[in-house]
């Protein structure tokens, strides 16, 4: 059943040329498969319709390449909390993408962006990694300037329910899954509109990592998808 009130809102991902083959610098294996369920899901009658992009400046602390001897891929690195040195994580290297200004910065041509009401930035900071399309995860203070606008925006829309698909499954996706359902919103992964880095193992290690959360994960043409379709446009 329905739940009420229900205005939910859509959030796609970071699909950015980086994180999609053929040419991608990252590319997500079958990252462009789901574009044309992403688009199906664009046309329903969501109250809010928002993009993500990463858009990270050339010295992003993330990339390998501003580690000296490290790998993408297999060196991480520890970030720091500027505010409070107790406060840090570990994260994964990676290859320099989605650099501000680069083509590979830019969502990909398939994507029905004229549908889409909004676009989110994320990883701005060159100091912090920031999956989450919300927040980093500096919690002690939290970095002003990696948090987004995101939170904000769906507030003041009113949204009650947030339906995420993109790229990646594992990483963006997941933090982005995990940061809404902690502040408050019903929050649901569409399945088919999702590709991992570390492909189906991966994203079943995902799945129950975010199912204690709350986070449900659904179908596209599922009961919870459903509930959008019978919105009046």
């Amino acid at each position: 059943m329905r739940p009420e009130p229900f205005k939910p809102a859509l959030l796609v991902v970071d699909v950015q040329e980086d994180f999609c083959p053929p040419n991608g610098s990252l590319a997500v294996p079958g990252g462009r498969e789901i574009l044309p369920v992403i688009n199906e899901l664009l046309q329903l009658p969501f109250a809010l319709k928002i993009a993500t992009k990463d858009h990270h400046p050339r010295d992003h602390v993330s990339f390998a390449s501003n580690h000296p001897g490290a790998a993408p891929f297999v060196s991480s690195c520890t970030i720091v909390n500027p505010a409070n040195p107790a406060e840090t994580y570990e994260t994964r290297l990676w290859p320099e993408h989605c650099v501000v200004g680069t083509p590979g910065n830019e969502l990909v041509p398939e994507l029905d962006a004229a549908r889409i009401d909004a676009v989110v930035h994320k990883g701005t900071d060159p100091r912090v990694e920031m999956y989450s399309a919300f927040r980093s995860p500096l919690h002690d203070p939290p970095l002003a300037t990696a948090v987004s606008d995101l939170e904000v925006r769906l507030r003041a829309a009113g949204i009650t329910d947030v339906f995420i698909v993109g790229l990646a499954g594992d990483y963006c996706v997941k933090n982005s899954a995990l940061d809404s359902a902690d502040l408050g919103w019903r929050t649901y992964i569409v399945e088919e509109a999702v590709r991992s880095v570390g492909v189906a193992e991966a994203w079943a290690q995902t799945v129950a990592e975010l199912e204690p959360f709350g986070v449900r994960i659904v179908k596209a043409g599922g009961e919870e998808v459903g509930w959008v379709r019978e919105l009046k446009a």
